[in-house]
């Protein structure tokens, strides 16, 4: 029977099966690392805009949604930190009230550290 298999012959169909999930993940990866970019780009540009005092409403909405997408997603490629760091980005910008040059810095270096581990994830 399929269940009667040694420990060893286990363990490698397990190895073997993890194998092809990291696979399956990082192709995954590199399909949606376009949309990726451009979500932390907008994360970015939120945080500038909001250190000039110059960030919209509807920008806002838009930072606060990709940093929610973000932070639903990375997690999915082993980057754990960049969903913490993301729903940080979201809580902070989704304030109604006008972000002071202190949380605009907080934005600006969640999207800098954002930008790195994106770019470091091989």
């Amino acid at each position: 029977m399929e269940y009667e298999q040694k420990p060893q012959e286990h363990a490698e169909a397990k190895i073997a099966a993890s194998g092809d999930l990291s696979a399956a993940i990082d192709a995954l990866w590199a399909r949606f690392l376009p949309e990726i970019r451009k979500r932390v780009e907008l994360l970015k540009t939120a945080a500038a805009a909001c250190a000039a005092n110059n960030l919209s409403a509807q920008d806002r909405g838009e930072a606060v949604a990709a940093a929610h997408k973000l932070a639903g997603s990375l997690g999915t490629f082993n980057l754990t930190r960049g969903t913490e760091l993301a729903r940080e980005f979201e809580v902070l910008a989704s304030h109604d009230d006008t972000p002071d040059a202190t949380t605009a810095k907080i934005l600006a270096n969640i999207a800098s550290e954002l930008t790195i581990l994106v770019e470091g994830r091989k």
